[in-house]
């Protein structure tokens, strides 16, 4: 028997175990893929680091989480750079003067600050998204850049949603087109998976050992379980299923040196069925002359159906209703932690953050 039983290897759960091995506590840890790190996985496709489920550059505030991850990875310096498409052209985004001046023409900044502040809708903020986004940019800039976007990535007309669905939407007062407005920020030059494999160094790990399948087994494996896998099925879906959307990405090897601009393209279009194009070689700037192929994978949206993976929670009141419900009812024996466990979106640092957190509570 083990102190802690944790079941999922990403960010979360090798963090907890990290902290609690450290702290002389035994853990184990299963997940059911094959892999370790969670959506985070990287690994290497001729020569090119491809992040396998989705872009992760890891950016924060907190100097303490920044010296933290950087006991298991050396970290580049790269700063994540977006253009946005839209029929054909490229704009600056998020939303800045770069953004405005391509839209309007050349104008001193307090010009183009001052039509931006004149093309802004009168519409209250209210409970859709659509008018509360345009209410935040003005209709123009809704219709080029958040509309298609949004639809494509929930599935319904904008004004379907509320507008709990984006808490804001990234607008700068200056031509600062670092997409991620944080102190620190950087990829592992070794990748992600080499990342927590050093943070899972000397904890024993079982792959392709579903947890749910056999939950009375892994249970009498430890005193504490710590489960970060999908709240709803941990409980049979007793209170309900709980809304998620889905992604299909599609990697693509091509024979050009270099194949966009920058890592991120978003395709806000709608006749275009993918939200974002990444080129992997940018996200470490040195390498991008080493190959005369490159790694371009497409990001399609996909509505959730059991046996797809769980990415974006549809965080509505009735959502929040029934995951209160779910937390109400977890056995003492237990801790959620995660974006799947907790119904919730989570940067990597806010998921690391909170992975500490929890352990450190329990240490007390």
């Amino acid at each position: 028997m083990v102190d802690y039983l944790i079941v999922g290897a990403g960010l979360y759960g090798a963090t907890f175990a990290r902290t609690m091995t450290d702290h002389g506590k035994t853990c184990l840890v299963i997940d059911k893929r094959s892999h370790i790190a969670g959506n985070v996985f990287s690994k290497t496709v001729d020569g090119i680091e491809v992040h396998q489920y989705g872009p992760h550059i890891f950016h924060t505030n907190s100097e303490m989480i920044w010296d933290h991850v950087r006991q298991f990875a050396t970290f580049n310096d790269y700063r994540h750079k977006v253009l946005s498409d839209v029929n054909g052209d490229k704009y600056s985004f998020p939303i800045n003067l770069k953004t405005l001046e391509s839209l309007w023409g050349e104008m001193s900044d307090a010009e183009l600050l001052k039509k931006f502040e004149s093309v802004k809708s009168a519409h209250t903020h209210n409970e859709t998204l659509e008018d509360w986004a345009i209410a935040e940019v003005g209709e123009e800039i809704y219709r080029k850049f958040i509309y298609g976007y949004t639809k494509k990535q929930w599935g319904t007309e904008p004004a379907n949603l509320p507008r709990s669905i984006i808490t804001r939407i990234p607008v700068r007062n200056n031509r600062d087109d670092n997409y991620h407005a944080a102190r620190f920020s950087g990829i592992p030059v070794d990748g992600y998976t080499s990342m927590v494999a050093n943070m899972l160094d000397g904890i024993r790990v079982i792959l392709d050992a579903d947890y749910l399948e056999n939950r009375s087994f892994w249970d009498s494996w430890a005193r504490t379980v710590v489960y970060t896998g999908p709240v709803d099925e941990f409980f049979d879906y007793e209170h309900g299923e709980m809304k998620w959307r889905s992604l299909n990405f599609q990697h693509r090897m091509l024979k050009t040196p270099q194949f966009q601009d920058v890592a991120q393209v978003n395709h806000p279009d709608e006749h275009v069925p993918y939200t974002r194009s990444i080129e992997h070689k940018h996200f470490v700037p040195s390498t991008m002359g080493d190959t005369q192929h490159t790694v371009v994978t497409l990001e399609y949206p996909q509505k959730y159906i059991r046996g797809l993976e769980k990415y974006y929670p549809v965080c509505d009141d009735e959502q929040r209703s029934i995951y209160e419900a779910y937390r109400k009812i977890i056995p003492s024996n237990f801790i959620f932690g995660g974006r799947l466990a907790t119904y919730r979106y989570y940067d990597m640092d806010q998921v690391i953050a909170s992975a500490l957190s929890d352990a450190r509570n329990r240490l007390c």
